[in-house]
């Protein structure tokens, strides 16, 4: 069993930042594909950033160049930070563990078996 718990959500004005962290097991650090999913209200969950086990990463096209995701080794966690936010990055964010096969990690949800609660992220204009 894979255990995530998400942080770092909060309210923000547009343009603004945040910064996220996903605390997991050493073990699932090192080993799944993670990644980053939001969801608003009435649409389906989506995939915003995932990292596979060497650092290769996958973005959604509408956070390309604005959010970075990252793991960090030491601290055992998945982090995700967003620069230049918008009102349509206001869901709710959550960290997901999966299986890695051979490097490819896709931002598709259901390949995703371990997630966390989640932790708000609104953006206001």
């Amino acid at each position: 069993l894979v255990q995530l718990v998400e942080s770092g959500g909060g309210s923000v004005q547009a343009g603004g930042s945040l910064r996220l962290s996903c605390s997991a097991s050493a073990y699932a650090i090192k080993t799944y594909c993670m990644g980053w999913f939001r969801q608003a209200p009435g649409k389906e969950r989506e995939g915003v950033a995932v990292v596979n086990t060497v650092g290769s990463e996958n973005y959604a096209d509408s956070v390309k160049g604005r959010f970075t995701i990252s793991r960090d080794y030491d601290q055992n966690t998945l982090n995700l930070e967003m620069y230049s936010l918008k009102s349509e990055d206001t869901a709710m964010y959550y960290c997901a563990a999966g299986l890695d096969y051979g490097g490819l990690c896709r931002r598709n949800k259901d390949e995703y078996v371990y997630w966390g609660h989640g932790t708000q992220v609104t953006v206001s204009s």
